[in-house]
């Protein structure tokens, strides 16, 4: 879905005109947008989590000329961590084709004491702040 599916998929469920869908999807992208730009976190209970993180400077390979080192700089990357509500929604959806797919071993809950730990399924690049442990 692009974004002006999303326009009208708002306008007809919610009885607006598509200029007013149009302005509530904009002022959300800003506002989600100035957050992020001033530090700050978006949280959508059942949905998710947007938030800005800083991903390290490394040094990195030329592709045009692979001797030659490169210094790749600090940058800030935006990151959404989904919600329980969206998770669970995917995992009930059977139709997706991902679903249909049999699945080796599912990953176990995980543990309330782990709050605030990254887990595998963020869109992060920093390394996790303990190893994995292995699931037999």
């Amino acid at each position: 879905m692009n974004k002006a599916e999303l326009i009208n998929v708002i306008a007809d469920k919610v009885g607006v005109t598509k200029k007013q869908a149009e302005d509530m999807v904009e002022t959300f992208v800003r506002t989600v947008t100035m957050t992020l730009q001033q530090g700050g976190e978006v949280n959508i209970a059942g949905f998710g989590a947007f938030s800005a993180r800083r991903r390290a400077g490394r040094t990195g390979v030329n592709p045009q000329n692979p001797s030659q080192k490169i210094q790749i700089p600090s940058v800030v990357v935006p990151k959404f961590k989904a919600g329980k509500g969206l998770k669970d929604a995917l995992k009930k959806d059977t139709s997706a084709p991902e679903a249909a797919a049999p699945q080796a071993a599912t990953a176990p809950a995980p543990d309330p004491s782990d709050v605030g730990q990254q887990t595998s399924d963020e869109e992060d690049l920093e390394p996790p702040a303990t190893p994995p442990t292995p699931t037999a």
